[in-house]
């Protein structure tokens, strides 16, 4: 089930307490908005009561000089009232723009910590859902419900009190209606709040449509899928136009039926009033006033009913927001910052926030030290993405400084899952990672990450330019380092030819070819000079005059430099230091390419598998 299908309550007052936490920041706004609502609701009573003391006192003696201050008066309560509504808009709309940008921005904020399981477990259209849809419900709460409500309760008392003050028969002739009021309100709220339901299951459903079916536009054209994911967005789409055609049926009748209401409750004032003047017991300026109040009493009713479609429409939004807002982070940083926590981790004498500084500080990039590099353990490490259902069973090895590791096995026997885990995107089920002896999850992720360099078979790239998709965002690492790195890994030929390093990059790099982005991805781990170099079928996209380019980087890059290559083909990684074999999630074998191929085991077969096929 879709959490838009969950329902939910129309008031939660757990759920309006955390709402109300974000008013605190702007509470000098609030109480400003709250004293110009109140005021403007006392300003309501002011005309109609005017009106009854021109109408009966004024008039009958001729008295110019009173109807001269009654006119100006009730200018000047009309322009109060304009500045009242004016300062009341201005600051709740300004108030809510600022809460959803806190909204969003801590949404986007605790979406970065979630962890790629959590991905792996939600659609990104349904994500999108939450950050734009849902907030913008949460705005109409605080711009035009849960401080204006005041506004509105303060004039029906207001109106109910003068009205009863005044004459409370005709008072009690006009709240005759009232049971009529109740019942429209009821079955307005009790249906709008199931199309509202479905309005909201429909646009989600349609963004998660949207999301899936653009991003995998070559699919779709590739298998002629055009027409059929069109009658399926037809169907979706149309599906929510009919539930907000529903929602467009109940508001038609509802306000037209609160004014038939308030039509009627008029005719009765002036069937029953209009008696009692000609009777003389109710003189016509107070029938008059009656009038009036009796058509502004009906108008914060209707706004009343409106404010509980938003209060049942933030309520839903705000449980979906708070429900993903304490999603658990699982894998949290450890340590207290800082550089590491591991022994060696501090050795090198680089900052950690030098980014290129590595570049600079060799020449051509090329390392020959090996005191910075950490020492990586495995340690009967278990893990399973899901429950019990194990990818990795007692995996135990280790990774020397410096050292160059292969990692092989078919596809399915853990190879890429050695990686997540190494990088904690995952954490282990059982046992540890270490490094320089201490257990990865005691690192700050910060530091962790910082060590590594990943270059990833599937390469992405974001919308901007050459150079910001190899600095990414680390402004430490200059223009020179960022050519240094292109012209090392052979990227620079394409690079001119696109315009240079300020060349216009679109999203995920739709306009670069497969092996261009895979050499943008080797200068990108180049110009941040990880410590550990991992590779994941970095080569495997590419052609093979791509990839001799590639070769010759990597011999330059991996000098010195502890590496980890996740290979397909097993002639990338034969002059490795040692290769790791792994068969259903175990490490079988584990030797340099000659020993391997002299045991005869899984690592020949897959061996004479590829090159009996060249």
């Amino acid at each position: 089930m879709h959490e838009e299908d969950v329902l939910g309550k129309a008031y939660d007052a757990r759920l309006m307490q955390r709402l109300l936490v974000y008013l605190r920041p702007y509470w000098r706004q609030v109480l400003l908005a709250l004293i110009a609502i109140i005021s403007g609701a006392a300003l309501q009573v002011v005309p109609p009561w005017l009106t009854r003391r021109v109408i009966d006192e004024a008039i009958p003696a001729a008295d110019f000089r009173t109807l001269r201050l009654i006119a100006v008066f009730y200018s000047g309560v009309l322009v109060a009232e304009f500045v009242l509504e004016y300062v009341q808009t201005w600051t709740l709309q300004m108030t809510g723009q600022r809460i959803m940008f806190d909204l969003r921005m801590q949404i986007y904020e605790h979406l970065q910590r979630l962890d790629v399981r959590f991905y792996d477990r939600n659609p990104v259209g349904r994500l999108m859902t939450r950050v734009t849809t849902d907030v913008d419900a949460l705005n109409e709460l605080f711009t035009s419900g849960v401080v204006s409500v005041f506004g509105d309760v303060f004039t029906l008392i207001g109106i109910m009190a003068t009205m009863l003050l005044l004459d409370w028969r005709l008072a009690l002739i006009a709240f005759s209606v009232l049971p009529l009021i109740v019942l429209i309100t009821q079955w307005f709220r009790i249906h709008m709040r199931q199309t509202y339901r479905d309005v909201r299951v429909w646009i989600a459903r349609i963004n998660a449509f949207l999301q899936e079916n653009i991003t995998g536009t070559s699919t779709v054209q590739l298998f002629r899928r055009e027409q059929r994911n069109f009658a399926q967005f037809r169907e979706i789409n149309d599906a929510h136009r009919q539930a907000n055609v529903r929602s467009i049926f109940f508001y038609a009748v509802f306000y037209p039926a609160i004014e038939l209401v308030s039509a009627i409750s008029t005719a009765l004032l002036i069937w029953f009033g209009g008696g009692r003047v000609l009777q003389g017991t109710v003189t016509l300026g107070t029938l008059v006033a009656f009038i009036q109040y009796g058509q502004r009493f009906f108008r914060p009713i209707s706004d009343l009913s409106e404010k509980f479609n938003i209060l049942q429409a933030a309520m839903a939004s705000s449980e979906r927001i708070f429900a993903l807002l304490d999603a658990k982070v699982e894998i949290r940083s450890g340590g207290s910052g800082g550089s590491g926590g591991s022994g060696r981790s501090g050795r090198s004498g680089r900052s950690s926030e030098s980014g290129g500084s590595g570049i600079r500080a060799y020449s051509q990039i090329y390392r020959t030290d090996q005191l910075d590099q950490p020492h990586l353990a495995f340690e009967n490490v278990w893990f399973a993405y899901n429950d019990d259902d194990f990818v990795l069973r007692d995996v135990s090895f280790v990774v020397e400084p410096g050292e160059r590791i292969g990692i092989v096995g078919a596809t399915g026997a853990g190879k890429t899952t050695i990686i997540n885990l190494l990088l904690r995107f995952y954490d282990v089920s059982r046992g540890r990672i270490t490094v320089d002896g201490v257990d990865i999850r005691e690192l700050p992720l910060d530091d962790l990450r910082k060590m590594f360099g990943l270059v990833l078979q599937d390469v992405h790239l974001f919308s901007g330019t050459i150079a910001g998709n190899v600095r990414m965002g680390n402004e430490a690492i200059s223009d020179d380092d960022v050519h240094r790195a292109l012209a090392a890994v052979h990227a620079d030929r394409f690079i001119e030819a696109l315009g240079g390093v300020n060349a216009t990059v679109v999203e995920r790099g739709a306009t670069l070819s497969v092996g261009q982005k895979q050499l943008l991805s080797f200068a990108r781990a180049l110009a941040f000079d990880p410590r550990v170099l991992v590779l994941d079928e970095a080569t495997s996209s590419v052609d093979t005059e791509t990839e001799l380019l590639i070769r010759d980087a990597l011999r330059v890059l991996m000098k010195g430099r502890t590496t980890l290559a996740i290979a397909h083909r097993l002639s990338t990684i034969q002059d490795m230091d040692r290769i790791l074999v792994f068969h259903k999630g175990q490490l079988r074998e584990s030797g340099t390419h000659q020993e391997l191929v002299a045991e005869r085991g899984i690592y020949r077969k897959l061996y004479d598998l590829q090159f009996s096929r060249t």
